[in-house]
């Protein structure tokens, strides 16, 4: 019997933000790399993300092994991204006023907490 090597693509999808996203999942590149990159197995990581199929996250790893310049660059590019709009929500006058409640809140609690 003779094996058939069939060259399989890498499950992942694009969505309309540009995310890259692991098979048919909501599950980002960004987590599988950064489980990967703080010493979950690929197991594991399907153990906490059962969307996940473990091929997928296999050849996931194996795409982020044999790319890391490009997935990098793609991974900071998201960094970026996540800063800016964070930058964006924290300027907001709104977002500043729910903050200050929130110390408010937190220090009352503190204070009744002390007593």
């Amino acid at each position: 019997m003779t094996l058939t090597v069939e060259v399989q693509t890498i499950p992942l999808k694009a969505d309309q933000n540009g995310v890259m996203r692991v098979g048919k999942t909501r599950v980002t590149l960004d987590t599988v790399v950064y489980a990967f990159e703080q010493g979950h197995t690929a197991e594991e990581i399907v153990s906490h993300y059962p969307a996940l199929r473990l091929a997928d996250v296999y050849a996931v790893i194996a795409y982020y092994l044999n790319n890391q310049p490009e997935v990098q660059a793609y991974l900071s590019q998201r960094q970026e991204e996540a800063h800016e709009i964070w930058e964006q929500i924290e300027a907001k006058a709104d977002y500043q006023a729910f903050r200050e409640r929130l110390r408010a809140r937190h220090q009352a609690h503190a204070s009744s907490a002390d007593q």
